[in-house]
């Protein structure tokens, strides 16, 4: 089998923000919807080893089919705002699309599933449409609704399935807003109600069975702060005649007939236990995962529950007594966080994991050596919104990328000792805000300009911290780090004020604790609120949400003001000397381009020339020349002049531009990008079309020349959809043609290689590479593309020693990989590594 060209390095997303969006498979696997896809996450790797897309709007539930004989399973649920149910079939580790099931006309937000005759699968799905539908999958690849039970304007929040202890019955649990948990059984092919359980005082926000020695355990949590557990067992005949027995207190039981082939038989229900120690609403229940003891099947009597008061609980009976008690808690403190939507327990109870309100996964793992002790793992995080743009670091080791969730992250390899492959991970969040972000620009190693929905431009720096525990993830050497920045000024951290919105840097001094604890003589209001949230890390490997909220910041060094409206694009050049920005505008006078300076951070120049938004610019690679594209659908070029002892800072002057009668672009030029030699540069446009414009030559003889005419020197690429996102590799292919990346607004991505030599009549100057098929593609537009700055693949590099004939071709294997760095509104940002010997 061939090399596939393009391979998925890296997926940064993180969980839907709804409660029944995650689930743990036999086989570790966890799945989890990220905006319209399911994620398959394998927490052992580290990494997430696939992304299933067939949904057309966002993924809320998601479950694993678990088969009785916990054999590992073959079927996954999900369930999304499109009012689709896809159910997921895995046949040599590929996933494909089985069953869709439509007919609800809400979104799907909770489903469950079990096996029941052979290979046919029992779904049962509750939407917004007040109704909770019973499917029948059957082998051929065909799903019928079997059962709808309106609630008319009643919603059911969590649905779970089971079989009747000693028989084949199914029986659905549902917990809702009318604080009762509903259950059905399905009875001669219809589905009847069985009985209602009352109890609860608010909203049930989720409902789990367990099967214990031919009796079922039913867990529900409510928006009461409390859990109920049921315990379900059948009745002989003569239990249900028997005389009361008036000296025996017992719980009230709920009782039940069941009519199968004839046959009858009666269930009892009762009140088991109520676990009161969550301080806010439960959010969700689950029962540890059963498994085989010899050849008997176990059941631990383990249930797991998580709140919106960010702690999780694990509860079990005490061996005495029986008496149910909390075992563990774990959980945040502080952060401007809200609680956990849901929870998970790995197949062997090892770890625990939560979802919560921002996407972002918790895992806890047992302690080996301490009993009872459960200690933080490291977890995949990413943007929970739209990512807005991202940039690698000149060096190539690291990205940065923005999100509408008002969040700046860096993602880096870990590399640690034993493992041969590094995986990525978020090691920072330099920036979080108060508004959307926007665009970003790097301004050497460890500094960077982000844009966002306001009028001021942020400049921030990394702090000491921060190099140093790069250095200790990455690998490389700390001194060198550390001398590449002005180390002997850098403050150690930062953190934000309670009410603003710039971070406020942290130095050494501040971090000394007060001393003189017993007299705390407070000499103003504000010593008694510390302001300094930030606490110094000490990092092996990539932090925990709770320490990336708060103790990863970088300080704000800088505001730019200038601009009138939001923020729209930034750019800098190679030299680090200059930053172009632009902002939102309807007008000539809002659209102009504004050049700052980096070592002083003045306003340098205003360039005005179009009349509606810049969308992205582009400096060139020889820093001599910067391209604007706008939505005016026209382009235009800078140059840099050359400078006089007068003027030593950087001027430029317009160059050359398209206007309304040369512009071959027809809508809006969303994307450009420069070739690797400055001599041509690319556009892409909503029109769907791609071109290479050049050459641009510049002659610096002091004579005045007439403007230049660049005109299109490839012919008109047509790439179907509209091209959003365009970048140009900066290392040639083999046969000196550049490759191009274009990003579509459905999501894929291609690759094109350019011949400036080929004749441009019927396009023979363009040769199609490559495309990411539909599992690598995202699902939403491709909002930015980004090439790594030099060949290899970051984290992989290997040193190379003299005489050393393996290190060579290692090298040469390396060298002949690239990387390219996408950000979708997906949520998503993948990086893709490339083998350019397979083009």
């Amino acid at each position: 089998m061939e090399a596939p060209v393009i391979e998925t390095c890296h997926v940064a997303c993180c969980a839907n923000r709804t409660p029944n969006v995650v689930s743990w498979s036999r086989s570790g696997i966890i799945a989890y919807g990220t905006c319209n896809s399911v994620a398959l996450y394998d927490p052992q790797e580290r990494r997430v080893i696939a992304v299933l897309n067939g949904h057309t709007g966002r993924v809320n539930a998601v479950q694993w089919v678990h088969r009785e004989d916990c054999a590992l399973e073959s079927h996954l649920v999900s369930g999304g705002s499109d009012n689709q149910l896809i159910l997921w079939e895995v046949q040599n580790e590929k996933f494909s699309q089985s069953v869709v099931c439509k007919g609800h006309t809400g979104p799907i937000n909770a489903v469950d599933a079990i096996y029941v005759e052979g290979s046919e699968i029992l779904v049962a799905s509750s939407a917004s449409d007040s109704t909770v539908r019973l499917w029948l999958c059957s082998g051929n690849k065909k799903a019928e609704c079997l059962h709808i039970t309106s609630f008319d304007s009643g919603f059911m929040m969590d649905v779970s399935l089971s079989l009747l202890p000693g028989s084949r019955v199914p029986i659905l649990a549902c917990g809702g807003d009318d604080s009762r948990v509903h259950l059905y059984i399905q009875s001669n092919g219809q589905l009847q109600k069985a009985l209602s359980l009352q109890g609860h005082e608010d909203w049930i926000r989720g409902v789990a069975w367990a099967s214990i020695g031919g009796e079922l355990l039913l867990a529900s949590c409510s928006q009461d702060c409390l859990i109920r557990v049921w315990r379900l067992c059948a009745k002989s005949g003569t239990d249900t005649h028997a005389e009361d027995d008036h000296t025996i207190i017992k719980m009230k039981e709920d009782v039940f007939e069941v009519k199968e082939r004839d046959i009858s038989s009666v269930f009892a229900v009762s009140l088991e236990t109520v676990l009161a120690g969550h301080e806010n609403w439960v959010y969700g229940v689950h029962w540890q995962p059963p498994f085989y003891k010899g050849d008997k099947l176990q059941q631990p009597l383990s249930l797991l529950s998580a709140s919106m008061d960010k702690t999780m609980i694990l509860w079990a009976p005490e061996e005495g007594s029986g008496v149910w008690v909390e075992q563990v808690r774990v959980g945040e403190v502080g952060g401007n966080t809200l609680g956990f939507y849901g929870c998970q327990m790995s197949p062997d109870g090892s770890m625990i994991l939560a979802h919560a309100f921002h996407g972002a996964l918790h895992l806890w793992s047992k302690d080996q050596e301490k009993e009872g002790d459960w200690r933080p793992g490291v977890v995949i995080s990413g943007h929970f919104s739209a990512v807005q743009d991202l940039s690698w670091d000149p060096e190539g080791e690291f990205i940065i990328s923005v999100g509408s969730d008002q969040t700046t992250r860096l993602f880096t390899p870990w590399r640690k000792q034993d493992v041969k492959l590094a995986t990525w991970h978020e090691i920072s969040r330099p920036q979080i805000h108060g508004y959307d972000m926007q665009c970003l620009a790097m301004v050497g190693r460890f500094q960077y300009v982000s844009g966002a929905d306001e009028k001021v431009l942020r400049v921030f720096q990394a702090p000491r911290n921060f190099v140093e525990n790069f250095a200790n993830i990455s690998g490389m050497s700390r001194e060198k780090l550390l001398t590449s920045s002005d180390s002997a000024n850098l403050p150690e951290g930062a953190s934000t004020p309670a009410l603003g919105l710039s971070n406020k840097a942290v130095f050494q001094g501040d971090l000394v604790p007060k001393t003189n604890k017993k007299e705390e003589q407070f000499s103003s209001v504000s010593d008694q609120y510390q302001e300094s949230y930030f606490h110094p890390l000490n990092m092996t490997e990539p932090p925990p949400e709770d320490h990336l909220l708060q103790n990863t910041l970088w300080p704000e060094v800088q505001k730019l003001y200038g601009h009138g409206f939001e923020m729209f694009s930034l750019a800098s050049d190679s030299a680090r000397t200059v930053v172009a920005s632009a902002c939102k505008a309807s007008k000539a006078e809002h659209a102009a381009v504004l050049l700052w300076s980096t070592t002083t951070w003045r306003q340098l120049q205003t360039l005005p020339c179009h009349t509606l938004t810049v969308t992205q610019m582009a400096f060139s690679p020889n820093a001599q020349l910067l391209l604007a594209v706008s939505r005016d659908r026209t382009w235009s070029l800078w140059k840099r002049n050359v400078p006089t002892p007068e003027s030593p800072e950087p001027q430029f002057s317009l160059h050359t531009h398209t206007g309304k009668d040369t512009a071959v672009h027809g809508r809006i030029i969303w994307s450009c990008d420069w070739s690797p030699d400055s001599k041509y540069f690319v556009t892409s446009s909503r029109d769907k079309k791609v071109i290479v414009w050049g050459p641009c030559k510049l002659e610096n003889t002091g004579e005045p020349v007439l403007p230049p005419e660049i005109k299109p020197c490839s012919s008109i690429l047509d790439v179907g959809d509209s091209a959003t996102a365009v970048a140009v590799c900066p290392v040639l292919c083999y046969d000196n043609s550049y490759l191009l990346a274009v990003g579509l607004e459905c999501g894929r991505i291609l690759l094109y290689r350019w011949s400036p030599s080929q004749e441009t009549l019927g396009g023979h100057d363009w040769s199609s590479c490559a495309q990411t098929d539909i599992l690598q593609s995202h699902t939403l537009t491709v909002k930015r593309l980004c090439w790594r700055p030099r060949p290899g693949r970051a984290g992989r590099e290997t040193n190379r020693k003299d005489g050393q004939t393996d290190e060579e071709s290692d090298f040469k294997e390396e060298s002949s990989w690239v990387q390219l760095a996408s950000a979708s509104a997906d949520h998503s940002v993948k990086i893709f590594s490339i083998n350019t010997r397979a083009l």
